[in-house]
């Protein structure tokens, strides 16, 4: 029983400390902070793949899809949303400028 205690202060602590972190993180660095957390939520997945060999009962294998199949689409969208932060600091490409016109009328070429 005291080692569920402990391990459930942890997990708070531990949500505390998060909250405390990523709200102190400035704009500019929150893509390359989403960035590494999609790597490490790669590995989480990984890890959940490598437990499902080991698994014996029906209960944790199921709970071990729904594991993987939310960290895949945790993983996935947050690369989505990723490269669509980091399109929006590409810069705009410029059209090249039609030919003016010749003094004369023609169209410039």
């Amino acid at each position: 029983m005291d080692s569920l205690v402990i391990l459930i202060a942890v997990l708070v602590l531990a949500g505390f400390v998060g909250y405390t972190v990523i709200s102190k993180v400035p704009n500019t660095l929150h893509t390359p902070l989403m960035s590494g957390t999609n790597a490490i939520h790669g590995i989480v997945v990984l890890g959940g793949l490598l437990l499902m060999a080991e698994s014996s009962g029906f209960l944790e294998k199921l709970l071990l899809v729904i594991a993987v199949a939310f960290g895949t689409i945790n993983v996935v969208g947050g690369f989505l949303v990723t490269d669509r932060m980091l399109e929006m600091f590409k810069g705009k490409r410029r059209e090249e400028p039609a030919a003016a016109p010749k003094p004369d009328g023609s169209e410039g070429s």
